[in-house]
């Protein structure tokens, strides 16, 4: 028996991309006239945007220059773009999920046109069969809707999941998917286990070394 199906977070799991992100929050803040320190962005990036605004800067914010701060990040971010890189491992993963004939999906809260863009970075991204973003779903991370649905169009009874964010591993639980926590995107092992990370390891390039012990621990607590 093996694992079926393997979703996949995208910023700060397959590509280095969170640092830009919290830089562009700060910067969409600064442009409205709100101060937020980069350590609470940086704490909720892989949440979505429609909640990161409030998260940080409180309700009030949100209602005022929600869409305002999240338009003037995308142009953050696009603007710093050329600097985002694949982590370490990622090509590799993608080649070995492709050999075992695992059914790939993603599930970011960012809009499609983003995730489509950071995945072209990485190598052999063509073994991903599914995409799902912030849109496909009512309620962004970390909700498990997202998750939901990439398992629903993955078709598979055996997931596990892989994120580098406190919120990829709460969406997932509550999903009932065990998660592997992935130390790029600078959250800390610590953290990831008691949000209750069925492992932790520091690339993509170790789980592909750990892959067999990984799936092993994610077939048990599945049943």
């Amino acid at each position: 028996m093996q694992l079926d199906a393997v979703v996949l977070d995208v910023d700060g799991t397959l590509v280095d991309s969170v640092y830009l992100h919290v830089a562009a929050w700060v910067a969409a803040f600064d442009d409205v006239g709100v101060a937020v320190p980069a350590y609470s962005i940086h704490r909720a990036i892989g949440m979505g945007g429609d909640r990161l605004v409030a998260e940080v800067a409180g309700d009030a914010v949100e209602r005022a220059v929600g869409d305002d701060v999240r338009a003037r990040h995308a142009h953050h971010f696009d603007q710093g773009f050329s600097h985002v890189k694949p982590v370490d491992g990622a090509a590799e993963l993608m080649a070995l999920l492709r050999q075992r004939g695992v059914s790939v999906t993603v599930a970011s809260s960012g809009e499609r046109e983003q995730t489509d863009r950071l995945l072209d970075l990485v190598e052999d991204s063509d073994a991903i069969q599914e995409r799902v973003s912030g849109s496909d779903a009512d309620r962004s991370k970390p909700a498990p809707d997202l998750i939901d649905e990439a398992l629903e169009r993955a078709q598979g009874s055996r997931a596990l999941c892989v994120g580098d964010a406190v919120w990829d591993v709460v969406s997932a639980g509550k999903a009932g998917v065990p998660c592997v926590g992935v130390l790029t995107g600078g959250i800390s092992a610590a953290e990831l286990l008691e949000a209750g990370a069925l492992a932790v390891v520091a690339t993509p390039r170790e789980l592909v070394e750990r892959f067999d012990e990984i799936q092993e621990k994610a077939l048990q607590q599945l049943g």
